[in-house]
């Protein structure tokens, strides 16, 4: 940045660290989506094109940022999980909260065509962002837990809304009826009335949508025989160790041609290729298959 007179006025940009070893949650909701699904006449309760939308999204995100390992996704919201050890902008709570909201937007808006080729966008969506920091894994797993409980209980009272009003309930009808029930009230006027079970909707909608990276299987660098060539001008063969191309995170010990040992460094999520899941993250089973999430 060039010198100046002016430039005193840096002083007055203040310095906004994250507190380090800690587990970066940065969480962006739509804002005003109520309207804008109206305009853009989303399905209801869900709508699956609105909902790869913002998978889709998502993993702009996971593209760009390596330490993100982990995202969370219902509606118009989405959570993503930075691991604990990043330096991403040297941890700055701004600069982080701004990049991924900014870039999450623009994602939203670059891909609209390719879910809603047939509806033009009216008016420009927008998300808001919030950074929130957690000392541990249980702090993390209560944090995921309670996103995902949320969209239970959300899609349960949306499924069951909306079947009200499309019977021909007015929404203020359908509030009405609703008010004071429980989830087992809920699933009893779906199946009764409407021969729903909830269990059997899609699994996107009842548990919303986890972004994770498929852990990378170790390549094979070595065979533990050794693979023979015969040199110019020469009847005999001679061993010779041939290693096929690998990623370099592996380190290969050899001892004489009959033992290949590998020494790997710890996966730690920040490589794979992404996937989008629909499952419980409550229970222990998804965090026990993905260790590397707690680091």
């Amino acid at each position: 940045m060039a010198k100046s007179r002016f430039e005193y006025v840096r002083n007055y940009e203040l310095p906004d660290p994250l507190t380090p070893n800690t587990f970066i949650i940065v969480r962006l909701d739509g804002k005003g989506f109520h309207k804008f699904s109206d305009a853009h006449n989303f399905a209801k309760p869900n709508d699956k094109r609105a909902l790869d939308l913002m998978d889709t999204a998502a993993k702009t995100v996971f593209d760009e940022y390596k330490d993100v390992v982990m995202a969370f996704g219902e509606s118009d919201e989405y959570s993503f999980l930075l691991r604990r050890a990043t330096r991403v902008y040297n941890r700055r709570r701004s600069k982080i909260n701004t990049s991924i909201v900014s870039l999450f937007t623009s994602a939203y808006v670059f891909n609209w065509p390719y879910f809603f080729p047939d509806v033009p966008l009216r008016y420009p969506p927008s998300f808001d962002g919030r950074v929130i920091l957690y000392p541990g894994e249980i702090e993390i797993r209560d944090y995921f837990s309670w996103r995902q409980a949320d969209t239970h209980i959300n899609n349960l009272y949306n499924t069951t809304f909306w079947a009200l009003v499309h019977s021909g309930q007015t929404t203020a009808e359908a509030n009405k009826t609703l008010q004071g029930t429980n989830s087992k009230d809920k699933n009893e006027l779906l199946f009764s009335q409407f021969s729903i079970n909830y269990n059997n909707l899609p699994e996107m909608f009842r548990k919303g949508s986890v972004l994770v990276r498929q852990a990378q299987q170790p390549s094979v660098l070595a065979s533990s025989k050794p693979q023979t060539v015969q040199q110019e001008g020469s009847n005999e063969n001679h061993p010779v160790e041939i290693a096929s191309q690998g990623p370099k995170s592996s380190e290969i010990i050899t001892t004489g041609h009959e033992k290949c040992l590998r020494k790997e460094k710890t996966y730690v999520g920040t490589e794979g290729r992404v996937v989008v899941l629909h499952e419980d993250i409550v229970g222990d089973a998804f965090w026990k298959e993905r260790p590397w999430l707690l680091l």
